[in-house]
């Protein structure tokens, strides 16, 4: 297996740039040496920097977009394991612990690939030293633990970024990149979209409080996992507006599915009116085709869904393209 460069990616370098610190450095400069505690990782933008192991370990130069130190901002109080030398007058990126939580927020998904490249150019880099270096063994395990519960966090937060805090719910980002991995292999085709608004909710808010009417957003959030089968995405667009793509062939199987929703949220309504658990709610429907997007489709659901409000709510209206109601 060959090792994964210590490059960065036009993307990954203009990400490390923007939020790292610049610091300008001259020949025979001493970055770290070998057994220094160290918290900073560095990329090279301008220059270049010697890497020497020591030992009979072969001494590297590395150059524009390169990176080294990584496992000192990873881990913290990483020993050195080289001494690190500039070799040319250029400039580094310094990355401390404070610009890589900035990483994270920024854009997790760019760092999650990252540190998988950095973690496997580490574990290969690593395997080669253990035979001559087995005093750095523990060092190594305590490496790869935490990279891995790096990973991991970063996995986590990758998701958040896709999930409704309140309902566990797709969010309006999720529900999109949904959308695009369908389109990549082709499958919006046989499917239809639901828009779920709740009833009178800014009333429910303005007498019972916000409390509440966050209980009443989990419980459409409910209804809506109760009604989705293994191929449908449930998602909150945001406030007390939901939608529901849904895999159908005709428009009866999706206005069956439309009318499951508020006869269930009407029912419970019903049996709990004060406090309320759940709203009453107001569905427009329409079927997904394959030559639309999803501009075309949410405008034909929402013709739907202002008619079902306009008409007191409780209720499902159907929309097609040629704007003839259910």
């Amino acid at each position: 297996m060959l090792e994964p460069a210590a490059s960065l990616t036009a993307e990954e370098y203009a990400l490390f740039a923007q939020i790292g610190r610049q610091r300008r450095v001259e020949p025979g400069e001493k970055l770290f040496r070998r057994g220094d505690l160290g918290t900073t990782m560095f990329v090279i933008a301008q220059g270049s920097v010697d890497l020497d192991f020591g030992d009979d370990l072969v001494a590297k130069r590395l150059g524009a977009r390169e990176f080294f130190g990584e496992l000192g901002l990873l881990i913290g109080d990483h020993a050195r394991s080289a001494d690190a030398t500039v070799s040319s007058p250029g400039m580094l990126v310094e990355l401390r612990q404070e610009e890589f939580d900035q990483l994270v927020e920024r854009d997790p998904r760019l760092l999650a690939h990252f540190l998988r490249r950095a973690i496997m150019r580490v574990v290969l880099n690593e395997q080669s030293l253990i035979g001559r270096l087995r005093r750095r063994n523990l060092d190594l395990q305590t490496a790869l633990d935490t990279l891995r519960a790096t990973n991991h966090r970063l996995t986590q937060t990758e998701e958040l970024t896709r999930t409704d805090e309140l309902t566990g719910l797709a969010n309006r980002r999720g529900f999109h990149l949904h959308l695009q991995q369908r389109r990549r292999t082709d499958i919006t085709q046989g499917r239809g979209l639901l828009l779920i608004d709740c009833d009178r909710f800014k009333g429910i808010n303005d007498e019972y409080g916000h409390l509440v009417g966050d209980r009443v957003l989990q419980g459409v959030a409910n209804i809506l996992r109760s009604a989705a089968g293994p191929d449908d995405i449930a998602c909150r667009l945001g406030g007390d507006e939901f939608c529901l793509m849904i895999k159908a062939e005709t428009p009866d199987d999706i206005v069956r599915v439309a009318e499951f929703i508020t006869t269930t949220a009407h029912a419970l309504h019903e049996l709990q009116p004060a406090p309320p658990q759940i709203a009453t709610l107001s569905v427009g429907a329409c079927l997904v085709t394959a030559e639309g997007e999803w501009d075309d489709w949410y405008a034909l659901a929402d013709a739907a869904l202002y008619r079902a409000k306009r008409l007191g709510g409780n209720r499902v209206e159907w929309q097609d393209a040629a704007l003839a109601p259910a």
